[in-house]
């Protein structure tokens, strides 16, 4: 059963009929039948009218559909046999919400162009036919069970009934040579978001370390099945490097998160930046070459100076995790052949009202209490701002003589279970919620701008986020280390007290708390760390070790901001 509607938005529906004789709609009503049919469910027999044989005619019942949306049910039981109306209003119903229940896109196909004018009248042209497409649907489903039930509520509901978010797209030509086994495939090039934007995923945890493996002409090996109707081409920012991102359309709300996350590339980025990366999300096993079990949830191909993920197409690889952490580790990978040192945490320029400020990096895996420290910093009454400079993945590099740190991302994942109370409503007109009526909830939020996020910024506090040691009195809040092989044993052992933001339980140990790239590549990582750790200890900048116990139990909520409070403290005596 597919997951996803396709919406053609060159089609302006302006009457209901429209939707009807759609062969989209009695592609939905067929599914929806076959779905009842398979839960042997009773709401099928309101359908008895309609059956031939030991199936429905599905046509005729468009048809009684398109009647009910201009005379009442009574009237039409003169030209069909009888159909209750009360399992008739309880079919629509469900048939609404089985609608609804889907990942819903409109797709319109819009040259891409440089000129601001011409890009705002696209945007508000498609808009617009987006409004008209969900107030269609909303009308035609009020309208049919007007003619059904006698329901005389003065309450109406403004129920989402459209599509979720609508994909301009283009055909545009990619000057990469590499790539011509996925020539043809429709480019992503921007998104409207309908909030709010709530897609709901067959998984919520993210699996095992990607594995990289070193495999010649991968890439004309790689073949898209039905690469035209089925794939589409979103090319984004990963920090300044270029990435493809191959999407099959059933895991198209995981392209929708993207734009929540990273800078879509525009078309000028396309012919000025080589392509760094591909990720293809969603291959069947059987176009891998020589796929193997240990891939279930992923690999990284090196093809040259070329890194290729791909995610195969399995229902526990159905969450956003696994999108963001792959473009991550492709990311992280291309750093450390560059000589940067990759870093898995946060950073934030920090003001005190006082008018001191200082930026501050957090190295953590998920659920260390990263995000959460900051947060807490932001709500203290001494501090005027919190700029947040990277949510999740950075660099680090040599600028002026002092290290440096730019990021990748201008968006956040978050743990909803972690935020302050009402922070996710306060962003619920500009997120996207992933399953958030389950254990480890997701919110995808933009929180910074591109240029600000890859600029780089001079350092003055590195931070190992450590969630697990139960600490009381303030100094022991935060300390800070004497020599640098001493930090490099605390930041090489990345532990932590696992969150369930994976599927890791208890204790965990991660090599610099980074499983994207750095623990692929330890070796090559190591001499980097080294070096850039006492970089650090020779320009001043000062390493230590904050303790958020998130992951001790009580102390989930109060533990980041004792944490924050310290680090005030520490800032306030510079």
């Amino acid at each position: 059963m597919e997951r996803s509607v396709i919406i053609d938005g060159s089609i302006v529906y302006t009457d209901s009929s429209e939707i009807l004789s759609n062969p989209g709609f009695e592609a939905l009503l067929k599914e929806f039948i076959d779905f009842l049919k398979e839960k042997n469910n009773p709401v099928l027999r309101t359908l008895d009218a309609f059956k031939v044989g030991n199936d429905y005619n599905v046509r005729h019942i468009v048809e009684y559909l398109h009647l009910l949306t201009l005379r009442n049910v009574e009237e039409i039981t003169t030209i069909i046999n009888y159909v209750n109306p009360e399992e008739l209003a309880k079919f629509v119903e469900s048939l609404y919400s089985f609608w609804r229940s889907k990942h819903r896109f409109i797709m319109t196909k819009e040259k891409y162009t440089v000129d601001n004018a011409r890009r705002t009248s696209i945007v508000f042209t498609a808009t617009m036919i987006s409004e008209e497409f969900k107030t269609l649907v909303r009308n035609l489903y009020r309208t049919i069970m007007k003619n059904i039930s006698s329901d005389n509520s003065t309450i109406v509901r403004q129920l989402p009934s459209g599509a979720q978010v609508t994909f301009l797209i283009d055909d545009i030509e990619h000057p990469t040579q590499r790539l011509v086994n996925f020539s043809g495939i429709p480019t992503i090039w921007g998104a409207i978001f309908d909030p709010p934007v709530i897609f709901y995923t067959r998984s919520n945890k993210r699996k095992g370390v990607l594995p990289v493996v070193e495999k010649e002409n991968i890439l004309s090996k790689l073949v898209l099945p039905n690469k035209e109707k089925d794939w589409y081409l979103v090319p984004i920012l990963a920090g300044d490097l270029l990435m493809y991102i191959y999407v099959h359309k059933e895991y198209l709300s995981h392209a929708a998160g993207l734009g929540n996350l990273f800078q879509f590339a525009d078309i000028r980025d396309i012919r000025r930046t080589k392509v760094s990366g591909v990720l293809l999300f969603g291959l069947p096993t059987a176009n891998i070459p020589d796929y193997k079990s240990e891939w279930k949830n992923g690999v990284i191909f090196k093809d040259d100076e070329m890194y290729i993920g791909v995610i195969p197409a399995f229902d526990e690889n159905d969450y956003f995790g696994y999108m963001k952490k792959s473009v991550l580790t492709l990311h992280n990978l291309i750093r450390i052949d560059q000589g940067k040192l990759p870093i898995h945490g946060s950073m934030a320029r920090i003001g005190l009202k006082n008018g001191k400020s200082a930026v501050a990096m957090f190295v953590g895996d998920s659920g260390a209490g990263k995000s959460e420290t900051l947060d807490a910093l932001n709500r203290l009454e001494e501090v005027a701002y919190v700029d947040i400079l990277i949510d999740d993945m950075g660099s680090l590099d040599v600028v002026n003589g002092r290290v440096a740190a730019y990021g990748t991302e201008t968006g956040a994942f978050v743990r909803l279970d972690d935020l302050p109370p009402g922070y996710a409503y306060y962003t619920m007109d500009r997120s996207i919620f992933m399953n958030p009526d389950q254990i480890n909830a997701r919110v995808i939020v933009p929180f910074n701008n591109y240029k600000e996020i890859v600029a780089p910024t001079p350092i003055d506090f590195f931070f190992y986020a450590n969630n697990y040691t139960e600490v009381s009195d303030d100094k022991e809040r935060i300390v800070f280390f004497d020599d640098v092989n001493e930090a490099l044993e605390a930041f090489s052992a990345g532990k932590r007290m696992s969150k369930g933001t994976t599927s890791e339980e208890g204790m965990t140990q991660s090599y610099f708390a980074n499983p994207f790239g750095a623990v692929q590549r330890k070796e090559e990582h190591h001499k980097i760390a080294e070096s850039f750790m006492k970089k650090m200890f020779e320009t001043g900048v000062r390493v230590g070790e904050i303790r958020t116990m998130l992951g001790v139990e009580g102390y989930e909520k109060e533990g980041t901001y004792l944490a924050a409070k310290t680090l005030y403290k520490i800032m306030e005596q510079m």
